[in-house]
């Protein structure tokens, strides 16, 4: 199964995008704020993917510019009655940290803005996903728990900050964080990764 794409940004469509990995297209599915943040036609860019089999369809991929969007995907769409298109439109209007903070506070209005989301399916996601974590420092907690402490800022995270205050906007600065991710590891220094960033910016 595919994990990760990196590649050229060939085609952009109404949901799907076209990587180009050394020649290959691969036809990925994307939740329109991730098309939204996609870079210019022809430039790098790097997309965490998941991927389904089914028998009409064969394979098709998913894929989100954060592990965390992905891993919120996974979790949605885990659910009974949320397809694909139902998993991206609820992360359409609620970022995965929105969505766990949705579920803990059991605001099922919230969920149900999601296009093609109603009430009923919005307090199944609400009652499934309690308990359930939805990535990194994204635990939701259970009825009765102590309220949730906020979420430590991931490094990731503090980086993407960083870059978006010397100026550079968020999308670009969440993709030169990925990139240097990829290249220096989870485990880098902020300072260093800061660095690594800043450097795929001027690429």
């Amino acid at each position: 199964m595919i994990g990760r794409l990196r590649g050229l940004l060939a085609e952009i469509g109404e949901e799907e995008a076209v990587i180009d990995c050394g020649g290959v297209g691969y036809v990925v599915r994307l939740g329109a704020k991730t098309l939204s943040r996609l870079p210019a036609l022809g430039d790098d860019v790097t997309l965490q993917v998941e991927s389904q089999w089914s028998e009409s369809q064969g394979l098709r991929l998913s894929g989100f510019l954060t592990r965390e969007e992905k891993q919120a995907f996974v979790a949605l769409h885990s659910i009974q009655g949320v397809g694909p298109k139902a998993a991206m439109a609820v992360l359409d209007v609620l970022s995965p940290a929105d969505l766990a903070q949705a579920v803990a506070r059991e605001d099922k209005s919230a969920v149900g803005r999601a296009n093609g989301v109603g009430p009923k399916l919005a307090l199944r996601i609400i009652t499934e996903l309690k308990g359930k974590s939805l990535g990194a420092s994204l635990n939701i907690a259970s009825p009765g728990a102590a309220p949730l402490a906020p979420a430590a800022p991931s490094i990731s995270g503090e980086a993407t900050a960083a870059l978006m205050g010397l100026g550079v906007n968020e999308g670009l600065a969440r993709r030169a964080v990925d990139l240097a991710l990829l290249r220096l590891g989870d485990d880098a220094p902020l300072a260093e990764l800061i660095r690594a960033a800043l450097q795929e910016t001027t690429r």
